[in-house]
C-alpha cells in the first residue's frame, strides 16, 4: 500500500484574530487548489490575502519539496489555532482603563495528492 504524500505551511503569530481566518477557510476546505486559490482571490476579507500567499507557499512546498503536481492536489486540512493575545490598554472615563485584546493566530495548510485514476 502506497501512503499518500502530504505538504504544508504554517504561518505562526499572523496579526489576525482565528475567527475571521476560519470564516474563509471554511470555505476552501476540501477543494482543489486551483480552485481555492480563485476563492480566496475574490473573497473581500480580510483574512483572503494571508490565506493566499499561505496556499502558495504550501503549493511550492508540495512542488519543491515533496514532488508533487499542482493538478492532482487539494486542501486535505485547513485550521487556524488562538496564539497568544498582546494585551494592550486604553485610556476610558474616571480615569479607568480599558484592556484591548490583540488577538494573533497560528495558521496551518495541508495538502494532499488525490489518487490518479
Amino acid at each position: 500500500m502506497e501512503e499518500i504524500k502530504t505538504a504544508q505551511a504554517t504561518l505562526k503569530y499572523a496579526r489576525i484574530s482565528p475567527r475571521k481566518v476560519k470564516i474563509v477557510a471554511d470555505l476552501i476546505r476540501g477543494k482543489d487548489v486551483k480552485e481555492a486559490l480563485a476563492i480566496v482571490k475574490f473573497t473581500p476579507k480580510a483574512s483572503s490575502d494571508i490565506l493566499e500567499k499561505l496556499l502558495k507557499s504550501a503549493i511550492s512546498n508540495a512542488e519543491n519539496n515533496h514532488d508533487m503536481r499542482m493538478e492532482n492536489l487539494y486542501i486535505s486540512e485547513i485550521y487556524a489555532n488562538q496564539g497568544p493575545t498582546l494585551k494592550r490598554v486604553r485610556p476610558a472615563a474616571k480615569g479607568s482603563a480599558v484592556r484591548i485584546r490583540k488577538r494573533t493566530s497560528h495558521i496551518t495548510i495541508v495538502l494532499k495528492e488525490k489518487e490518479a485514476k
